[in-house]
């Protein structure tokens, strides 16, 4: 026989058992649909987590106060309020820390707002004017308060994206109002661009202010809840954190082989270990929607297996007539693959309309790699293969003679 008519005979019998057929790849659709939407899930999570902790501003350390131990599994930090950061951390490492671009330090504090009638309790942080494009915002109203401003100790204030909402306002409309931060008047000037909430932390929920103003005349202290300080190239992350650990050690007199009583923290750390996450919870979705290919290709192995029983007499007849063990094995197989093939068609059919239904109904991130649709196929070829291959050997080793006298 020749290869044409091979695959001629296969598809007629597919074609004959139509309901059969659908059926049987009906377990493919679902299995390849499901790999599809699953991994288009995680890969549409793994890439949101990648833009929000980008768009909190690149080659940033921070450092916080206290000191970090081991516990058991973990790192647990200790807060000593004898230990802190202050304004005069901040001049040093500016002033000595040559591998730094920019040091942003920040006073804040939970404040009771006002505006107009509106009352509510958010973050209010005191800090310089590069604040802004260290952390990557964009100004959608307003501007930014100025140097000037700041050593001026003006009452100026920049809201983060959601604070109009919290307030009833209009961000646009509120350039050039006052609110009031413990009763004390502020102009605002500016609404910050939006960047969506962070796990616990959201910055779109704070309004900012100079530096200089918090110390004199709002919260009255020097001591500073963080400092973000921004590395110059981003080879150079490891030389900046050992001059920033040389820095603070002098200036908070820490004798030498005595532990640190303040915390680096790399941002790009938390970057990796959240892409480390959601690839670890994509990979488990895959894995539990391939069980559903697993199963459908279990459905194919039986219905050909019951195919080939059916037909023992027409296995007879054509092996009777010339055809090789090569010819029916090869016949069997083509129709398992077919039936693969063409589940795993309409499954990445299905998987992708799934997964962009997802996107536009129900606001989850999505993205559709091209690479899993061509895993995808490629997997439910391999099925067809490996689950096919049993049936169609046990037709070709039929003895003719017995297939020719079953009935």
């Amino acid at each position: 026989m020749l290869f044409g008519e091979i695959i001629g005979v296969a598809l007629g019998a597919i074609r004959a058992n139509k309901l059969r057929s659908v059926l049987t790849a009906l377990g493919i659709v679902i299995g390849v649909a499901a790999v599809i939407t699953m991994v288009a899930l995680g890969t549409g999570a793994q890439k949101s987590v990648q833009d929000r902790i980008q768009a909190l501003g690149t080659n940033l350390l921070q450092i916080y106060p206290g000191r970090s131990f081991t516990r058991g599994a973990g790192v647990a930090v200790s807060f000593d309020q004898r230990t802190s950061l202050m304004v005069d951390d901040a001049i040093a490492l500016s002033r000595d820390a040559r591998a730094l671009r920019a040091v942003v330090p920040e006073i804040s504090s939970n404040t009771q707002v006002k505006y107009g009638n509106q009352n509510t309790n958010v973050s209010v942080i005191g800090t310089t004017p590069t604040y802004v494009p260290v952390n990557n915002y964009t100004m959608v109203a307003g501007r930014m308060f100025t140097a000037g401003e700041d050593e001026g100790r003006r009452r100026v204030a920049v809201l983060g994206s959601a604070i109009p909402t919290t307030l009833n306002a209009n961000g646009a409309a509120m350039i050039g109002q006052t609110l009031q931060l413990r009763g004390i008047p502020f102009e605002i000037v500016g609404v910050l661009s939006e960047k969506g909430g962070q796990g616990f932390m959201n910055p779109d929920e704070q309004i900012l202010i100079p530096l200089n103003t918090a110390r004199y005349r709002v919260f009255g202290r020097d001591r500073l809840r963080s400092i973000t300080v921004q590395v110059a190239h981003p080879d150079s992350v490891g030389l900046a954190m050992l001059e920033i650990e040389r820095v603070m050690r002098r200036e908070h007199q820490i004798a030498p082989g005595g532990d640190n009583d303040f915390q680096i923290r790399d941002r790009t750390e938390f970057l990796a270990t959240f892409e480390e996450t959601t690839r670890t919870f994509g990979f488990l979705l895959a894995g539990i929607a391939a069980v559903s290919l697993l199963v459908g290709g279990i459905g194919i192995m039986n219905i050909m297996l019951v195919s080939v029983t059916e037909r023992t007499r027409e296995i007879g007849i054509r092996k009777a007539l010339g055809a090789t063990r090569g010819n029916i094995m090869l016949q069997f197989l083509v129709e398992a693959v077919v039936l693969c093939l063409l589940g795993g068609t309409i499954g990445i059919l299905g998987g992708s309309g799934a997964a962009i239904a997802m996107s536009k109904l129900a606001n989850w991130n999505t993205l559709i790699s091209p690479m899993s649709i061509l895993v995808a196929f490629a997997f439910s070829a391999g099925v067809g293969i490996f689950f096919g291959l049993w049936p169609a050997r046990r037709a070709a080793r039929l003895d003719p003679i017995v297939a020719l006298r079953y009935e």
